[in-house]
């Protein structure tokens, strides 16, 4: 018994000490992307330099720097609700009397944070792209506040849909319903890819609401982080994704009236 306590006391304490850490890394990346400034716009907005080359610095360098700040950022934004899952599959796995916890449990954050890093190698691209195109084509540039406006419109949409719902219980059940409890390396690791990929699939919405408004906006950050810990831990998370979703769809519909000039 107080080997068990003394283990669920240092996961905690990891725990707090990596949040600490990732948020304490993140504030100091958006402070360096705010002292860079910001590229104005036609259309009365700014782009981020999130998506551009450093002076001097390869596209390799750029997506490599892209990819550290998403990395701390989502460590910082995620571990406030996988510290519960990651609680539960202790549980379970002591329950059926596995030991090296601490080692099984660093797979499954490797394997969650993992999947994360995937995504995150995914939009870098994508976001150059789309960056380079708004550059070269000031017509469209004009459109992106409208854009932008449906495009967090459609995200509060997607907070009623069943593929929301079903992967948010798929966030909040406990490991070995329905299932083989997890007892080795290997199983560990898919389990972290699993819960990495429902975690992603269920904060698809919100996270894109991070991106477009705002990908290194610690206000924007700090909103989203909420909003998806208390979808996932709240008694009727449900209940609570769907306000989530009102309150999402309200702030598309205001910056669409904004940028069409009725703000």
């Amino acid at each position: 018994m107080a080997s068990e306590r003394f283990s669920q006391h240092a996961f905690l304490s990891v725990s707090a000490l990596l949040f600490a850490a990732s948020v304490t890394a993140t504030i100091i990346c958006c402070e360096t992307m705010s002292a860079m400034g910001e590229m104005p716009m036609p259309g009365g907005w700014t782009m981020s330099m999130a998506w551009m080359r450093m002076p001097g610095q390869t596209w390799l360098g750029a997506a490599a720097s892209f990819l550290s700040m998403w990395g701390v950022m989502m460590a910082a934004m995620m571990l406030p609700s996988l510290v519960p899952m990651l609680w539960r599959y202790r549980q379970a796995v002591g329950r059926a009397g596995v030991t090296r916890l601490g080692r099984l449990t660093a797979l499954v954050s490797v394997g969650y944070f993992f999947v994360w890093t995937a995504f995150g190698m995914a939009i870098f691209p994508l976001g150059v792209a789309l960056a380079a195109i708004e550059m070269q084509l000031p017509a469209l540039a004009r459109t992106v506040p409208i854009a932008v406006g449906v495009v967090v419109l459609i995200a509060g949409a997607f907070q009623f849909s069943a593929w929301k719902m079903h992967h948010l219980v798929c966030c909040r059940e406990a490991p070995g319903r329905g299932r083989a409890l997890l007892v080795n390396a290997s199983t560990a690791w898919r389990h972290g890819l699993r819960i990495g990929l429902h975690c992603s699939y269920c904060s698809a919405g919100l996270t894109t609401v991070l991106i477009v408004i705002g990908v290194m906006d610690l206000r924007v950050m700090v909103v989203v982080m909420a909003a998806i810990t208390i979808e996932r831990l709240a008694p009727a998370g449900e209940r609570v994704a769907r306000g989530i979703g009102v309150v999402v769809v309200g702030a598309g519909l205001f910056l669409i009236a904004r940028a069409i000039g009725l703000g």
